[in-house]
C-alpha cells in the first residue's frame, strides 16, 4: 500500500469543521474522502493532523491516506482540485514512508488569529476576522502573552470536559502585530487543546480592554477552571497555518 500525504487549504466558513460527521457532506474530511473513494475505487479514510472547528480556516492542514491505486500524485492533485469545491484546495501531494502518520507524527502547529480593531467594521474582512471595536492596551496584552509562553497545564484555557489525557502543552511563540486596523496574533506550540487558541484570544482581548487584569492568566493556569478565563472568540478569525513534523 502507498502512503500519500496531502497539504490542504480551505475556507471553513460553510463547513461543520474538519472531522467527518455521519452522512453530512458539510465537512472537509468528508468532501475529500468521498472524492478519493470515487477516484481510486477503494474505501478511503484520511487521517488529519487534528480537527478544526466549524468556521475555522486552514492554510496548511496536513492529512494522509493509504491506497493501492496506481494514480500518480500529479493525476491525484489535478483531479482533486478540478472536482473539489473552490473553497477547498490541495496545495501539495507527495508519497511518504509507510510509517508517516499526520496526527501522531506532528511535532507542533502554527495558528493565526485576526482581529479587526476599529469602530467601523470591514465589509471585506468580516468572514476572516473578529470585529472588536474597543480600544486595546498592547502593553498589557504583551505582558499576558509573556505569561503564557513555555510549558503549562492549559486545562483552564480549554473547552475539554474531563479527560485522562494530558492537558500540558508548550507555547513557543505568542506575538501580536498591527497592520492598520487588523491585528494579527501568532501562536506556535507543540499542540493546542480544544478551543484553546480561541479562549486565550478572548482572554487577551478582555485584558487589553480592561475587563480583566493581567494576573488572570496566572489564576487560570493555577486553578485550571475554564470559567475563570475570558470568552471564546468566534471561529472565523482562526487559521491553521502550518503543521510541523520532525
Amino acid at each position: 500500500m502507498r502512503n500519500i500525504k496531502l497539504t490542504i487549504e480551505y475556507d471553513g466558513g460553510r463547513y461543520l469543521g474538519w472531522q467527518r460527521l455521519g452522512n453530512s457532506d458539510k465537512t472537509i474530511q468528508g468532501k475529500i474522502e468521498n472524492l478519493l473513494t470515487q477516484m481510486t475505487g477503494e474505501k478511503i479514510e484520511i487521517i488529519g493532523s487534528g480537527r478544526t472547528d466549524a468556521g475555522t480556516h486552514a492554510r496548511g492542514q496536513v492529512a494522509n491516506f493509504k491506497t493501492g491505486a496506481v494514480l500518480t500524485v500529479n493525476e491525484m492533485i489535478t483531479t482533486l482540485n478540478h472536482q473539489l469545491p473552490r473553497d477547498i484546495v490541495i496545495t501539495n501531494i507527495e508519497e511518504v514512508p509507510e510509517r508517516f502518520h499526520a496526527r501522531y507524527n506532528a511535532a507542533g502547529k502554527k495558528y493565526s488569529y485576526y482581529v479587526w480593531n476599529d469602530v467601523i467594521p470591514s465589509a471585506f474582512e468580516r468572514n476572516y476576522s473578529f470585529h472588536y471595536p474597543q480600544e486595546l492596551d498592547f502593553e498589557l496584552m504583551n505582558e499576558a502573552c509573556e505569561k503564557l509562553l513555555g510549558k503549562h497545564d492549559f486545562a483552564g484555557f480549554s473547552a475539554l470536559k474531563k479527560t485522562k489525557k494530558s492537558t500540558v502543552r508548550t507555547i513557543e511563540e505568542l506575538s501580536i502585530k498591527r497592520e492598520g486596523s487588523m491585528l494579527h496574533f501568532t501562536f506556535v506550540g507543540d499542540g493546542f487543546l480544544h478551543k484553546m487558541v480561541r479562549i486565550i484570544m478572548g482572554t487577551l482581548l478582555e485584558i487589553g480592554s480592561g475587563e480583566l487584569k493581567v494576573d488572570i492568566i496566572d489564576e487560570v493556569l493555577e486553578k485550571k477552571i475554564r470559567e475563570t478565563a475570558g470568552e471564546t472568540v468566534p471561529a472565523q478569525g482562526l487559521f491553521l497555518d502550518e503543521v510541523y513534523y520532525r
